[in-house]
């Protein structure tokens, strides 16, 4: 048989598992076996305000993102992070990679702390839910991939072909638009929000030269800083102080 040189191959997904989208699915996987036989530490791991504000329990801003409510959760949330993780980390390295999915990881827990402080009606509810899952994190990788890969097409509702950089902007449309509106919908609209807007954050300091985030925030504390220590001395032209006769 002769091989078609015309002939287009189709494949599905990126390929090979990198080390960092590996260890993060084995460490979800083994969450999930560990919290269904010990149920309770879901209590203890998940994201609650209540817990987080009221007992200090401040690891639940990174263990959250390694439970998963039930299997349907755990392996959609893993087939995107393999989906959209793997080329980033190819591109990124396994450093740059592992520090963007934790920023946003924590990013959307800050977010949903946050909201649960709103006195609104969509929001207020958050307070006392256990949230649970790595959509925040995912929803960071999803603004990534689309930077860098603007054209490819990804399936809407996995039916509409549309190009990645538009698919991003519906997606945290509706995150927006359903966490200012709903109410007790059990999905934490809120989280998928707060990943987006760090990885944004994120890509954005990089880009601006400061060498990321964690940098431009230095950056703009040493100036506020360096503010407040110029407004405490006054320097008078000539180097003399004004006598006025007062003491």
């Amino acid at each position: 048989m002769r091989r078609n040189p015309y002939a287009q191959s189709v494949s599905f997904g990126p390929g090979p598992l990198t080390p960092a989208v590996q260890a993060l699915i084995i460490a979800n996987v083994a969450m999930f076996v560990v919290t269904a036989v010990a149920p309770r530490l879901s209590i203890y791991l998940g994201l609650t305000p209540a817990a987080v504000f009221g007992d200090l329990w401040l690891w639940q801003a990174a263990t959250y993102a390694f439970l998963h409510l039930d299997l349907m959760h755990l392996v959609f949330n893993m087939l995107a992070l393999w989906m959209f993780g793997v080329e980033l980390e190819r591109l990124w390295g396994t450093q740059r990679f592992a520090t963007y999915y934790a920023v946003c990881g924590v990013g959307a827990a800050l977010t949903t702390l946050v909201a649960s402080l709103l006195p609104f009606d969509a929001t207020s509810s958050i307070y006392l839910t256990i949230t649970m899952g790595a959509s925040g994190a995912i929803y960071g990788l999803l603004l990534a991939w689309a930077k860098y890969f603007p054209s490819r097409q990804v399936l809407m509702f996995f039916v509409f072909p549309v190009p990645a950089r538009i698919f991003v902007i519906i997606m945290g449309a509706m995150a927006l638009w359903f966490a200012a509106t709903s109410s007790g919908s059990g999905v934490a609209h809120a989280t998928h929000l707060g990943g987006l807007v760090a990885g944004w954050l994120y890509l954005h300091g990089r880009g601006s030269g400061g060498g990321g985030l964690v940098a431009e925030i230095k950056y703009r504390y040493l100036k506020w800083k360096m503010g407040r220590m110029r407004r405490n001395f006054e320097v008078v032209s000539g180097g003399r102080s004004r006598w006025d006769g007062k003491h």
